[in-house]
């Protein structure tokens, strides 16, 4: 192989490289915050604790839209639970648009460093969410605070946590709507 040739070979390598990490990045860097609960991520638990400590810590809920003509409010703003105790709260999503719209939420925590005790059993987080137009629906989120929050050094003065969801478009099912919604594209017209 001449000199050219390689070179040629090498940079194309390279390119395929640096595009497949540019496509890795995001699942990898969610995956290493829900592992570790860098940047408030919360993590994600099977079974709640065995244990009940007495302190308890104020959960406050927070909602956001972005890019979706959506209402979104929990339930109930804050509850107290203790420590290792499980809780779940209700979040009420309505489309308020005329069309379907479908949306998936993120989440984090507040203060970042409460997001490894932050544990959830049961979550409508990163799934496609479709409503359609005029639709309500309650999505619940089952959770508990771990009980190592309570004697790890960075966990012991947090008293107040908030949990953040936004929802933001999928724009896989707006595409497939309004093809569906055309005469001769695939719809019913």
């Amino acid at each position: 192989m001449d000199k050219n040739a390689r070179t040629a070979l090498i940079c194309v390598v390279v390119v395929a490289g640096m595009t497949g990490a540019a496509f890795a990045a995001v699942p990898l860097y969610q995956l290493f915050c829900q592992v570790t609960g860098f940047g408030g991520t919360v993590s994600r638990a099977d079974e709640a604790p065995g244990e009940v400590l007495e302190r308890t810590v104020t959960i406050s809920f927070d909602t956001n839209v972005r890019g979706l003509e959506w209402e979104f409010t929990p339930e109930v703003r804050r509850q107290s639970v203790h420590i290792g105790e499980t809780g779940i709260a209700y979040f009420r999503v309505t489309n308020t648009s005329d069309r379907p719209l479908s949306g998936t939420a993120a989440y984090n925590v507040v203060p970042n460093h409460a997001g490894p005790y932050f544990q959830k059993l049961q979550c409508f987080c990163f799934e496609d969410q479709t409503l359609q137009p005029g639709e309500s629906m309650s999505f619940p989120v089952q959770y508990f605070v771990a009980p190592e929050m309570a004697t790890d050094r960075e966990g012991q003065g947090i008293t107040n946590i908030t949990l953040s969801y936004t929802f933001y478009p999928t724009d896989r099912f707006d595409q497939r709507a309004q093809m569906d919604a055309r005469p001769g594209l695939g719809g019913q017209g």
